[in-house]
């Protein structure tokens, strides 16, 4: 058996780029920013070391949610691993790890209001019905 689940809360470090396929398919891109809580053993104090994760999503939903993120938004994702490896036009090598977004959660709203967000005035996105896009939100059996 094999899982490739990725769930994230965090908040954009930029203005999401929403650019589109030769066939016209949309796609965006933004990097999420989730902190690590360790305690520093020399000073006893709590410190946060960010994590910047590289996100996209698919497809018309894509379109419709880069109207409403923004740089520092927070979001919480659910999706998948996704590793893409490829020759730069200098011919080093590089690769990417990314995550597919499936599911998308709103929990900063466009004007910014955290006291609403807090409060349960949060949206939620979910993937497209089977139909218009591909489903990759499984039951998995625990």
């Amino acid at each position: 058996m094999t899982m490739n689940r990725v769930c994230l809360i965090g908040n954009l470090t930029h203005d999401p780029e929403l650019r589109a396929t030769r066939n016209g398919a949309q796609v965006l891109n933004f990097n999420l920013a989730v902190n690590e809580r360790f305690k520093n053993q020399q000073t006893g104090e709590w410190e946060h070391v960010p994590c910047f994760v590289p996100c996209v999503m698919f497809g018309a939903r894509a379109e419709s949610v880069s109207r409403y993120l923004f740089k520092g938004s927070k979001v919480g994702v659910d999706g998948r691993l996704k590793y893409n490896a490829w020759e730069a036009e200098d011919g080093t090598k590089r690769s990417k790890l990314e995550v597919v977004i499936d599911k998308l959660e709103f929990l900063t709203s466009r004007n910014n209001d955290q006291a609403s967000a807090q409060q349960g005035g949060y949206q939620q996105y979910q993937q497209a019905p089977a139909q218009q896009a591909p489903v990759y939100d499984e039951d998995i059996p625990f």
